[in-house]
């Protein structure tokens, strides 16, 4: 049992240890913003602007036709040859931007992250995000907080679920083994179904819940609130945050450095 925990818990801190933004996150994530609009203006116009130049230094109208010609040969092939260049700096940006969110959602997603994950936050979370953070800093940073809750719960929600369609898979391949005893197997793949459910449920309650505070804060700023009445509000609200995430996953956590632990007794 103890090394069960020492296992897991070393698990759980090296997923903690990958979920923290690095300074160089920031940095990449900032010149990923305007690199690929840069690189299809560079590359557009690279080739036509010398012969744009050779056009107007031009003596005669035969050599300034000439050149003229080549300068808008060169600025269709510099469109085209940009336009490839903007949609795979643009797929890079896609993947990195989703392996970076994987990566800070392992530990929890924090109010400070939130600003990561604009693109899973519904239209209306948006607006009603930037039109709090201009009437009531109190109660954006409470807002940010329960929609970085919400964040994290939906992405465990949806983790279970597909988690539970492999195991259901597993189940019924398992099932179909014929001359060969695989009761063990199904009973361990019964349990880890059993927990999958219970996570997803928990997840579930989680997410209303979540919901449920946003409208609440939503409502609050949607009034003419104290400075006093704010802070009063926000002491009921007894909003949870890494916390969440670390106890729903710490179980299965245990559970998968159990399975590690025994696999080599049972071998």
């Amino acid at each position: 049992m103890t090394v069960t925990t020492e296992v897991g818990v070393s698990i759980l801190m090296t997923q903690a240890g990958k979920g923290k933004l690095e300074a160089g996150d920031q940095r990449l994530g900032q010149i990923l913003k305007w690199v690929p609009w840069l690189s299809f203006l560079l590359i557009s116009c690279g080739a036509p602007l010398p012969l744009l130049f050779f056009y107007l230094r031009a003596d005669s109208t035969e050599t300034s036709a000439i050149f003229l010609l080549l300068a808008l040969a060169a600025l269709g092939v510099g469109v085209v040859i940009g336009a490839v260049v903007l949609i795979l700096f643009l797929l890079y940006r896609r993947r990195w931007y989703s392996r970076l969110r994987d990566r800070l959602a392992a530990d929890g997603i924090t109010a400070s992250e939130v600003t990561w994950f604009t693109s899973e936050l519904t239209s209306e979370e948006r607006l009603s995000l930037s039109e709090i953070q201009k009437t009531n800093p109190l109660l954006a940073d409470a807002y940010q907080e329960t929609l970085a809750s919400r964040l994290t719960a939906t992405r465990i929600l949806a983790r279970s679920k597909r988690e539970l369609l492999r195991v259901g898979r597993r189940i019924n391949n398992a099932r179909a083994i014929i001359d060969a005893d695989t009761s063990g197997l199904i009973a361990d793949l019964e349990a880890d179904r059993l927990q999958l459910e219970s996570l997803k449920s928990e997840s579930t309650a989680r997410l209303a819940e979540a919901k449920a505070r946003l409208q609440i804060i939503e409502a609050a700023a949607s009034r003419s609130l104290s400075q006093n009445e704010t802070t009063l509000m926000l002491s009921r609200l007894s909003v949870a945050q890494s916390q969440l995430p670390l106890a729903i996953e710490m179980a299965k956590l245990e559970r998968q450095a159990a399975n590690e632990v025994n696999l080599p007794l049972d071998q």
